[in-house]
């Protein structure tokens, strides 16, 4: 799965190599320097996919003010880049009709890659097939090429590969790293060697993410020693610079294959690669380390990672406090989540319910509860679901007052349309409990908060109807109200019912 996503991500990344005529060196989006409104400053806001940015465009130029080229390029590339395709192509389309530019080849491949992300391959090959012949170049090959991969289109590309190579546009690693993921993505892991060794047999030379994808192969089919074959040719590469990321691909399989010493030698080999600025580089190498069980390493990452990139990201402390917690090292957590606490970034319950969940998971259920409590008590947010959680903990000790008291704080922090429900199994649990042992006080509480979550059931009312009968009181009021919610009487019902004339 992370190789899947990792080939999506570079092969776009490559893609957008080829077929935008400028790269920015610093984060995408434009900025003016002087104070005066720009056209990104209006088109930027407009996040929802379904807002239109034509009418922005046409109002820019009807109010007199300049259209430059140049910033319309920066537009798109942000907009591609934040994934705002449907808006990227309207500016793209806005370009094109109003004549803003000419659209070379170049202009004419990111058209075509947005027509496929946002209309689905049928319309970028008609727009294609509606290209003049000197448009139709390996900039415009290479870019429906890709929208066949990415609907995973394998006859299609097969064809149209076929094609690029009778005109000579196969000369590149990205068109035989595309067909690499396809057959990635398919599952079909056996012919990506094939596809490797076609690319030297034509004389193109394979290049980082060729021999990364033809690693991960190998190692997803378990053949250790195939992927030590291609990583010891790719290490031979004259025109390969190694990269961390190769060795942390390959350390991954030797960790699932129990590899544990070779694991530690691709990921030492990783870390003398890594930019020491590369906050996700290093985060990635300590969930490895953690993996492995190497404490002594995550925390000796983590003091580099600190030094390197003078301020960590709520996402660093996550992933550190995910790697602690799955080592059982809850004294290191907590002192982490101190220099969280002191940090000055943004509160966000995500990472103290990290140590909450694995204090919990590792049957510490005490120290989870306290932890929800002084957040509580401090006016912070937590969650209903890590309250339930350690009531299931506190429900399978056997210790259901503690367990009762969690479920009532999860009951009472519901928000409706926010997607939580409590676990049918703490629930059943819970209403098993009380019917046997609770009192109708609690019983009555506990259904009146699942209301608010969840429709009423004939367990509920079977639990009522327990400690009703145990305390001595009538239950025809409960059948009415049973009634009047339409749950009809069953066999269950009438026992307890009859115990109560027993």
């Amino acid at each position: 799965m992370a190789m899947m996503m990792e080939c999506k991500l570079l092969l776009l990344r490559l893609r957008r190599m080829v077929i935008q005529t400028t790269r920015t060196r610093t984060r995408s989006y434009y900025t003016s320097r002087t104070k005066r409104p720009t056209l990104y400053n209006k088109i930027s806001p407009l996040g929802n996919p379904s807002t239109s940015v034509v009418p922005e465009l046409d109002d820019w130029v009807y109010k007199g003010n300049k259209v430059r080229v140049g910033e319309l390029q920066r537009i798109l590339r942000d907009l591609r880049k934040r994934r705002r395709f449907a808006q990227a192509l309207q500016v793209s389309e806005w370009m094109n009709k109003n004549g803003v530019c000419i659209f070379s080849p170049v202009e004419h491949a990111v058209h075509l890659d947005l027509i496929g992300k946002v209309h689905g391959f049928p319309s970028a090959e008609s727009y294609f097939n509606s290209l003049k012949d000197q448009d139709k170049t390996d900039k415009t090959y290479g870019a429906l090429l890709n929208c066949y991969v990415r609907q995973r289109q394998v006859d299609k590309a097969l064809s149209h590969l076929q094609k690029m190579k009778d005109l000579g546009f196969a000369s590149s690693p990205l068109t035989y790293n595309d067909m690499m993921c396809l057959y990635t993505n398919i599952g079909q892991h056996e012919k990506v060697p094939d596809v490797l060794t076609e690319m030297k047999e034509n004389n193109v030379l394979p290049d980082n993410f060729s021999y990364r994808i033809c690693i991960n192969s190998y190692g997803v089919r378990s053949d250790i020693g195939g992927m030590e074959r291609i990583l010891k040719e790719m290490e031979c590469q004259p025109n390969i610079v190694m990269e961390w990321n190769t060795y942390s691909v390959v350390a991954n399989f030797y960790i699932k294959a129990r590899l544990t010493s070779k694991a530690a030698d691709a990921l030492r080999k990783a870390e003398e690669r890594l930019d020491n600025k590369d906050g996700l580089g290093y985060n990635h190498l300590i969930t490895l380390y953690a993996r492995i069980g190497r404490k002594n390493e995550v925390l000796r990452l983590w003091d580099l990672e600190k030094s390197a990139c003078k301020r960590c990201l709520n996402r660093d402390y996550t992933t550190m406090l995910e790697s602690l917690t799955k080592l059982g090292a809850f004294d290191e957590a907590e002192k982490i989540l101190k220099e969280w606490e002191s940090s000055g970034n943004c509160y966000d319950f995500g990472i103290p319910n990290v140590v909450i969940i694995g204090y919990a998971e590792k049957y510490f259920h005490e120290k989870a509860e306290a932890m929800l409590e002084d957040l509580q008590k401090e006016g912070k947010v937590t969650t209903p679901n890590s309250w339930t959680v350690v009531a299931g903990g506190y429900m399978a000790k056997g210790n259901m007052e503690k367990a009762l008291r969690c479920l009532k704080t999860a009951l009472s922090l519901y928000v409706e349309n926010k997607g939580w429900k409590p676990n049918p199994k703490v629930i059943s649990g819970m209403l098993r409990w009380l019917g046997d042992k609770g009192s109708v006080e609690d019983a009555e509480a506990l259904v009146s908060s699942l209301r608010n979550v969840v429709p009423v059931d004939r367990e509920m009312y079977h639990a009522l109807m327990k400690t009703y009968v145990r305390g001595g009181k009538e239950v025809d009021e409960l059948l009415d109200r049973m009634e009047k919610d339409n749950i009809d009487e069953n066999e269950e019902t009438k026992q307890i019912v009859n115990m109560r004339k027993a």
